[in-house]
């Protein structure tokens, strides 16, 4: 037998979780809970239909978008993920190069297990690329400071500022397994050793530099005063909190239940999304993640009004399946199938992705329009 053919994200998901041990596999694709919000994630994508427009001209068809100053190859871009040593010993490293290589961004983790000085320059030394730092509200604001610094200073754009997280979810599955990242890994931008983080639980290691006395009114304009980088509010599930970004002068929104690693039974992130873009009204940047697994689910997500998606977990499992290389096929598939989507579907350009390309399968009758 030759070897395997990785042709969707599906393939990707199923060989890349083959190569990792049972607790790093649990760790990253498992969910809080009962796991409903990380199954329907993805299945709540199915419900949508394109409704392609025929004859048209999609020889020179434009996947590109403009993010952070910069065109993208196409609306796709890699989200802050932490612990990716886990997945491949590069881990960053690997997933800066594939990002720089393919012409898309990159999200870094605050738990990253290299410094965002070495996963910037990694990138950079394959070409142009823009990175993104996750940040957390932590207790020790000299620590915070000291990581949006650094991260200014290597060249980010934004903050990812996650909101979702004042505390971890119930995630049955990391305490039955106890679960802690192997020993030698460590998380340099949070300044915790392996030693460090072998000596107590995720859990508590967690709480215990995490603040979950932040608020708006408190973390916004901090952040406004120590950095020139966009604020950008991870975490976002109503329209409610969308205008709460607008009001606080935040450049962006992610549409995000963390991969339904927080709280169960939220809605899938595409589900919200069309009211989340509605209160938007053109006033601030919309983004989505979660549950996007193939192209045609990135064509329904800007459909509905996102201007650009984020894949975390697809990437782990490129890099778990092949590294770097794993990373760039990851890349690939989901690039291919999303401009053969837009051909498909009768769109030469981003522009002409609209709610009309779209309707909503109904079990009581005709398909509804949007």
């Amino acid at each position: 037998m030759g070897p395997e053919k990785i042709l969707s994200i599906s393939d990707l998901e199923s060989a890349g979780s083959k190569k990792l041990p049972v607790s790093t596999r649990d760790f990253f694709n498992s969910g809080a809970t009962t796991q409903v919000t990380v199954r329907e994630n993805s299945t709540a994508y199915q419900k949508y239909r394109i409704l392609p427009r025929v004859l048209k001209d999609v020889s020179n068809v434009s996947t590109k978008i403009s993010l952070f100053g910069r065109d993208i190859a196409f609306p796709l871009c890699v989200s802050p993920a932490g612990l990716q040593a886990m997945a491949h010993p590069d881990g960053e490293l690997a997933t800066s190069r594939a990002c720089a290589k393919y012409g898309v961004n990159m999200g870094i983790s605050s738990y990253a297990n290299h410094t965002v000085e070495q996963i910037t320059t990694a990138g950079k030394e394959i070409g142009p690329i823009h990175h993104i730092m996750q940040l957390y509200s932590m207790k020790d604001r000299e620590k915070e400071e000291q990581v949006v610094r650094r991260a200014e200073a290597a060249g980010c754009k934004a903050i990812f500022l996650t909101a979702d997280s004042p505390v971890l979810g119930v995630r049955y599955n990391e305490w039955r397994s106890g679960f802690l990242p192997p020993a030698g890994l460590a998380y340099p931008m949070m300044g915790k050793t392996s030693e460090q983080i072998q000596q107590q639980s995720h859990d508590d290691g967690f709480s215990s530099f995490n603040n979950d006395s932040h608020s708006w009114a408190v973390e916004i304009p901090w952040l406004r005063s120590i950095t020139k980088m966009e604020i950008w509010i991870k975490g976002v599930l109503t329209p409610e909190d969308v205008e709460t970004a607008i009001e606080y002068g935040c450049e962006g929104v992610i549409i995000s239940n963390h991969g339904g690693r927080q709280l169960d039974e939220t809605p899938a992130t595409i589900d919200v999304l069309p009211d989340c873009a509605k209160a938007a009204r053109g006033r601030i940047r919309i983004h989505i993640d979660g549950g996007i697994r193939s192209g045609t689910d990135m064509f329904k997500a800007l459909a509905l009004g996102a201007e650009c998606c984020w894949v975390g977990r697809p990437m782990l499992w490129g890099l778990a399946y092949n590294g770097q290389e794993g990373v760039e096929l990851m890349l690939d598939i989901f690039y291919q199938e999303f401009k053969r989507c837009m051909q498909l579907a009768g769109c030469k350009s981003i522009s002409e992705i609209s709610a009309s390309s779209l309707g909503v399968f109904r079990s009581d009758g005709p398909l509804a329009r949007l």
